[in-house]
């Protein structure tokens, strides 16, 4: 059996087709070939037209079945990953009233403040395990409020994925894991926020029936068959957000085991079976894809705004054209400290770890005689592995505290230094994988339909490409950096 998975982001939507048995990815196709374009009608907004998502979707899996040839009838399952916390918005007739509201998207932070000092922060953190923040259900009290006619008229609203699973099978369905996504998942009852929703003054009819991450949610339609070339009937098996599926991906499902990744922003992501909460809601808790009634399985989320986009920026403003390999390069001609330069990463917005502040990038150190762009390279490197080891301390106060980190091979990841600089200042080895977001809801569509009898069987051909074990001798001279670092940080 071939297994389909895609991967909705909001830059473009990746497919990728994987032959079942070993693993390996047999077509892989990504659309379009630059950005798909966010509709910023204020500042702080940001809205995506769903049709652009669809007919992107459509680009990538005609580029794989065309690639595949006779073989794309061997398909037998779909999976899904989504960029988490949109909203989508129909009406009875299945039909999108506006523009979905998509996770960079500010303008609900307001409501979600108020939420949090009315229901009370005790009641938030002890239920939802975070604060109702901007994240879907508050986006929607933003659309009761101010779209009033419009909020009248929404039969149910969804998550991007759920509404990608729509157009695959007509059915209505979410996840668990995507209620969790939204703030609507009451974490100690094991259902949806009675509270919330009567907060919010939302109907529970408003949200769809939810099922297991791993389910059967419906068959392909023959209208969709027909546009995406492949035959109708296949089963849309799996679903989830692209960090719990990234951490999928990445065979990260029980207590204890992390991934990360390091690409514009960067994300640590650990899984544990204990309802704990960070008092100062720099975290986000969410129930993981495997999680059910006999397993607690819950994803632990921290989110660094400041990490590669300062990587990206030093090399537009180099003045030359330098690769990221050739950058990676000259950092590595650098002693670790970088000779005493440091650089704060945090000029991407505002960072929940450090309590929704904005604090801006910071360069501090620079001497104009010794100092070249090869310094500049190698701190801004530390300076990014430096704000994870700042995360992860913060991960282990509500019990993530991994020996194994676990990460695709790519962005940050592929520096030498910034697995080095990682490794020796968390204590923990790294292991890299050639896989991602589309090849691992790929698996999870396996897993979903019953093809693959277990978790364990459905990674069976995922293998290390590389491991980064802390180096002992430079240890101590990059803890040295790191809290020169931090008494930065600190003194902001």
């Amino acid at each position: 059996m071939l297994l389909l998975g895609i991967d909705l982001g909001s830059s473009s939507v990746k497919a990728s087709v994987i032959d079942g048995e070993s693993g390996k990815c047999l077509a892989t196709a990504f659309s379009p070939s630059d950005e798909m374009k966010i509709i910023a009608l204020k500042p702080g907004w940001a809205e995506q037209d769903t049709e652009i998502w669809w007919s992107n979707l459509k680009a990538a899996i005609n580029e794989c079945t065309h690639k595949l040839g006779q073989k794309k009838d061997k398909i037998g399952a779909i999976g899904i990953s989504y960029q988490m916390h949109g909203l989508v918005a129909v009406d009875k007739n299945n039909k999108v009233l506006r523009h979905s509201i998509i996770w960079c998207d500010s303008r609900a932070v307001g409501y979600g403040e108020k939420a949090l000092n009315s229901l009370g922060k005790d009641y938030c953190l002890s239920h939802l395990l975070n604060s109702p923040g901007n994240f879907t259900a508050s986006k929607l009290a933003w659309v009761k409020e101010h779209e009033p006619e419009l909020f009248s008229r929404i039969h149910k609203v969804m998550l991007p994925g759920d509404y990608i699973a729509l157009r695959l099978t007509g059915e209505i369905s979410t996840s668990f894991t995507g209620l969790s996504e939204g703030i609507f998942w009451d974490f100690s009852l094991n259902k949806v926020s009675k509270e919330l929703m009567r907060f919010y003054g939302f109907s529970s009819g408003l949200l769809p029936e939810a099922a297991p991450s791993f389910s059967i949610s419906g068959l392909l339609l023959k209208s969709s068959a027909k546009e995406l070339g492949l035959p109708e009937g296949i089963p849309v098996s799996y679903r989830a957000g692209d960090q719990p599926n990234n951490a999928l991906s990445l065979n990260v499902l029980n207590p204890g085991e992390v991934a990360a990744t390091a690409g514009t922003s960067g994300v640590i992501y650990g899984v544990t079976d204990k309802k704990k909460y960070d008092d100062l809601s720099r975290v986000n808790t969410f129930l993981h894809v495997n999680h059910n009634h006999s397993q607690t399985r819950l994803g632990v989320l921290l989110c660094i705004n400041g990490t590669g986009i300062l990587n990206s920026w030093l090399r537009r403003n180099s003045s030359s054209n330098l690769s990221y390999n050739d950058m990676n390069n000259m950092a590595a001609k650098v002693a670790p400290g970088s000779d005493g330069l440091c650089i704060l990463p945090f000029g991407n917005g505002a960072e929940r770890m450090l309590g929704n502040k904005d604090t801006g990038a910071r360069i501090t150190g620079l001497n104009f005689n010794i100092h070249t762009n090869a310094n500049m390279f190698r701190a801004a490197q530390e300076g990014i592995a430096f704000s994870f080891r700042y995360g992860l301390d913060i991960m282990k106060e509500v019990g993530i505290d991994p020996l194994v980190v676990r990460a695709g091979e790519a962005n940050m990841f592929l520096s030498k230094v910034f697995r080095e600089v990682l490794s020796c200042v968390t204590g923990t080895v790294i292991h890299l994988y050639n896989t991602d977001g589309s090849i691992g809801s790929a698996r999870g569509a396996g897993i979903g339909c019953g093809y693959y009898k277990s978790e364990k069987e459905a990674f069976k051909g995922l293998t290390a490409v590389g491991v980064t074990e802390p180096d002992k001798l430079r240890s101590g001279d990059y803890e040295k950096a790191y809290l020169k670092w931090k008494e930065l940080l600190s003194g902001l």
